[in-house]
């Protein structure tokens, strides 16, 4: 008995007609497949199939049988696939994700540092808020994220990369367009744009900062992401203070200005699960100063 002739009962069985199972299933002549069956049954010494009019129909002793094949091929199929498996193992995967914007800088050097150390890893990338890039990395949906320092998640650890300068982002026809530096309380009585609750670190880094100097401006908008706070402050000719990293997708439109004095700073971390136990992030997390060294040339050139 062979293989080929539990599969060939099993497509006939299935089937329930010997002309169907022979076209369509078997794709062979309907008299090869009828010896087939017959072969089958005389090493058994049991009729397994009764030929009617309209089709076949299982004895019962082809009904018993028919499980026990189906059964045998499933534990081949599988001694198979486990096979494969053992000879042919599947990547590694891992999660990289990125606060909106940041890919520019970050995604191409930790990219080429992974790929030159280990490169049969298969390299996912999310890019979203930083409050739902913590909440991937706590429910082990995302292996390392680049984001800030958020606050209310445990379990997680994260590692300085660089320290952001806010910077103004205004209009570049703006009065204020045309100082070197531009103090604290030059945005009183401007139309200030401010991030809302999707960026909650950056909101009270920057909220702090006013409070310092005591300033009280009520934001006349709220942005949720960066493309929004340019838009707006384009349409409005508002002001905002963001990241430096912000002057990456400025339009001609708009531009920049440093802050005059003690310029304040927000945190780019990259964070993860401290029980994650993958060789990928213990070797990213080898490689951080390569990485912010790499970053940082970027940047200068």
């Amino acid at each position: 008995m062979e293989l080929r002739h539990l599969r060939y009962f099993v497509a006939v069985a299935e089937a329930e007609s010997l002309t169907v199972a022979a076209k369509r299933k078997l794709h062979t002549s309907q008299p090869s497949l009828s010896r087939q069956i017959r072969d089958l049954e005389e090493e058994i010494g049991a009729e397994l199939l009764t030929r009617r009019a309209r089709g076949i129909e299982l004895t019962p002793a082809g009904r018993v049988f028919l499980d026990h094949a189906r059964s045998v091929l499933s534990q081949v199929e599988a001694a198979g696939e486990a096979a494969r498996r053992i000879a042919h193992p599947a990547k590694p995967c891992f999660v990289m994700g990125f606060l909106t914007g940041h890919e520019l800088t970050w995604m191409p050097e930790a990219l080429k540092i992974l790929r030159d150390e280990l490169p049969n890893v298969d390299v996912m990338i999310s890019s979203q808020y930083s409050p739902l890039l913590a909440d991937g990395l706590s429910k082990g949906k995302i292996d390392a994220a680049f984001l800030r320092r958020e606050k209310g998640v445990p379990g997680l650890a994260f590692r300085l990369l660089v320290k952001e300068p806010l910077m103004v982002i205004l209009p570049s026809d703006h009065r204020l367009a045309a100082r070197q530096v531009i103090s604290p309380g030059d945005l009183v009585g401007e139309t200030f744009v401010n991030v809302s609750d999707t960026a909650p670190v950056l909101r009270a880094v920057i909220d702090n900062y006013l409070k310092r100097f005591g300033i009280n401006i009520t934001p006349a908008h709220e942005a949720d992401h960066l493309a929004m706070g340019i838009s707006l402050i384009a349409s409005t000719r508002g002001v905002a203070l963001l990241p430096a990293y912000a002057q990456n997708f400025l339009p001609s439109s708009v531009t920049s200005r440093p802050l005059k004095g003690d310029t304040p700073t927000i945190d780019l971390v990259l964070g993860h699960k401290k029980s994650n136990k993958s060789p990928v992030l213990k070797l990213l997390l080898s490689k951080l100063d390569e990485l912010v060294d790499r970053a940082s040339s970027k940047k200068i050139q």
